[in-house]
């Protein structure tokens, strides 16, 4: 992972873009000020997002799925 500052990121950025598109680079770190503020990725490695329900129908939730619920709060709270 290769990490480059933001002057060097505007004054390379079509250097930077070659990398990720050829591969020679997973991903790019670009600092403000010494930390991290963005990061270049290739656009098949961006996160598809939340994929809601991908589990449907692959396991069944009991019917006493929230018997214990006072209990595991009690114990969040550190009550024994």
């Amino acid at each position: 992972m290769q990490s480059v500052n933001m002057l060097q990121a505007k004054t390379s950025l079509s250097r930077l873009v070659d990398a990720i598109e050829q591969g020679h680079e997973r991903e790019i770190i670009i600092a403000r000020n010494g930390r991290p503020a963005a990061k270049l990725v290739p656009v098949d490695a961006v996160p598809a997002g939340q994929r809601i329900g991908i589990a449907q129908g692959l396991f069944d939730v009991p019917d006493s799925i929230d018997a214990h619920n006072e209990e595991v709060a009690r114990l969040f709270a550190g009550a024994a």
